[in-house]
Parts: structure tokens; sequence; C-alpha cells
């Protein structure tokens, strides 16, 4: 299942499950470094209770931490799926932007995270819909139980529009749509500085930092394939830009990575981007608190009607107010 520009609900099942890693390490490399820079995404410590508690195996024999490992050496590792909190319903206001008996669309403000997890029990998006909707798609499903209604997802810091299934048929037809890739996405990025060209794709392979396991980059020598597509909606000068952005793909972060490999970082983004060496900028960054990224139109053929649906949204308080910053300071729109 693919998603938006945040990831998919399938992606949230983490590292759970059973991993076989091949060893093509060029040296010999310690166990414990070698699964930290794999794509377990797990901690130091996460790992070493799995390796103590027998989970990892090198070669079909329990390991210490420290075993050396080296190229031909096989390591298998059982992590075990994480236990999130259970979703309660909570009385919390949703700008619903289209709503059915089978589907429902809103505009996620910056700062809602989608669905409960560890960190985040309550305050949710799920929490907002089990109160708001009679019935949510997978409720008490093997899949449905902690994020019930879920098909893709916005991080915490992104802002726009989400659609959420309120009965399993929506929700199959829905995967699907999300699966071939057949929706319209458009996000609005405030980039700084400028792209150099107006229009453009990043047509390129994405996978894991190699260095940097926890991000994700479009220079990379094997990976998926990720397109973004891109028109300057404003320009002010060199040093900033608002982007229309539409996925063809939709890779976790896509846009926020296409856009920092391609020297025009969204601007506020903690994970991406530097800090403005520019005073102004900076000082928006700072009151932005987050990546200026918004899912502006979300727009799908809907799955049980056949009735096209088309759900637009204009930018949200802090970045309009960014804009208006910009275009009335020295950077003057274009």
């Amino acid at each position: 299942m693919s998603s938006g520009e945040d990831g998919s609900a399938a992606r949230d099942a983490g590292s759970a499950g059973r991993h076989r890693i091949d060893v093509e390490a060029d040296e010999p490399v310690r166990l414990d470094k070698f699964l930290v820079e794999s794509e377990l995404e797990l901690s130091r410590s996460q790992l070493k209770k799995l390796i103590d508690a027998g989970d990892v195996l090198v070669n079909g024999q329990r390991p210490k931490a420290g075993r050396k490992l080296r190229a031909g050496d096989v390591v298998d590792v059982v992590v075990p799926e994480a236990v999130e909190p259970a979703a309660e319903p909570e009385d919390i206001a949703l700008e619903v932007l289209f709503e059915d008996d089978h589907l429902i669309v809103v505009n996620k403000p910056a700062g809602m995270v989608v669905h409960p997890a560890p960190g985040h029990p309550r305050g949710t998006l799920v929490n907002a819909l089990m109160f708001h909707c009679v019935g949510l798609s997978g409720v008490g499903g093997s899949d449905g139980v902690l994020r019930p209604g879920i098909v893709h997802r916005l991080d915490r810091l992104t802002s726009g529009v989400m659609v959420a299934c309120k009965d399993d048929a929506a929700h199959r037809g829905l995967a699907d749509l999300f699966a071939r890739k057949d929706l319209r996405r458009e996000y609005l990025a405030l980039t700084a500085p400028a792209p150099r060209d107006l229009t453009g794709t990043f047509d390129t392979l994405y996978g894991r930092h190699p260095v940097q396991r926890k991000k994700f980059s479009s220079k990379v020598s094997r990976g998926k394939r990720a397109v973004t597509h891109y028109r300057t909606e404003r320009r002010f000068g060199d040093r900033a830009a608002l982007l229309r952005c539409t996925l063809e793909t939709g890779r976790t972060h896509q846009i926020r990575v296409h856009c920092a490999d391609g020297g025009a970082p969204v601007l506020g983004d903690p994970v991406y981007a530097r800090k403005p060496r520019d005073p102004e900028l900076a000082e928006l960054a700072a009151d932005l608190g987050r990546q200026a990224l918004h899912a502006a139109v979300l727009g799908f053929v809907h799955p049980v009607t056949g009735a096209d649906v088309l759900c637009e949204t204009d930018l949200p308080a802090d970045m309009a107010a960014a804009v208006a910053a910009l275009a009335g300071g020295s950077g003057s729109g274009e």
C-alpha cells in the first residue's frame, strides 16, 4: 500500500516480524553496531534486549552483542509486535471537508498525531474520529484495533487533507487506490531558498539514508522510484518560494527529501533543513515551529459509490502568515 507524502498505515507495523539479513561487510563489524545501522530502526537498548532474549541468531547460534560479523554471515532477528495503547473516543473538534456513510475527509491541523502510539496515547485524529463517527473500518480486526479507519497518514507536523474509512469495503477500495497511485495529491510547500527552476520534476531512487538510518534520501545507489512534480506558486526572489508539489509516488517524507536534496529544503523542517542564515527566514522558521508543508488537495473516485470526490484546503494560518511576511519584506513576491 502506498500513501501520501508522510507514509501509510501499512508502514506502521515497523520492524515487527522475522528478518534475515545477509552480511556484506568489507571489514569485520560488531553485531550491535551492524544492527543499529540496519533498516530495523531499533535503538541499541532495544537490540540488546533482543540479543539477551535469544531473538537474534548469527548463523543459527545465539551471539553476544560484541560478536564480530564477517561477509557471508547470516543474521536472523525476531522483533515482537509493539504494544500500543488502544484508542478511546475523545470529543475533539474536526474540520470535516466531506462525509457520507462510507468515508470522512478532514483537514488535519499541524501538531495532531494521526493515531495513538507510545508517547501520544490521547488527542489523536483516531480518538477524534471514534467520537465523531458511529463506526470506523477495522474496529475489532487485527489491523484496525489500534488505528481504525486509517488508510494513509500525515506526520504530526504536516497539516492538511486526510481521508478515513467507516466500513471495510471503503477501506479495501481506498487501499487499492493508494496502491495503484490512482489519486490526486497536491501539497503546498514553502521552501528556503527557492528552487532554481520555476517548474520541475524530481524522478529519483529513494531509500534509507546510507548513514543516518532514521532519515530518507534520494541520493542512494538502489531503492524504490520516487517522483515529485512541482511548480512555483509564488517566488520571493531567490530567498524562498511557495511550491505546489504533486505526488506521482508516495514515499515517506518524499517531498521534504526531494526539496532538500534538490537544494530548496522546506522551511522549518526539523530533520532535512538547517537553520537559515537569513535572520528573517530564521525567525519565520522559529515562528512556524514545524515544516511548512500542507496537504492541500486530495481527489479520488469514491470506492463505493463511484462518485468523484475532490477536497481542497487553503494555506493554514501559520503558513499564510509566513507568505505574507515574505511578500511584505525585502523579498517581494513575484
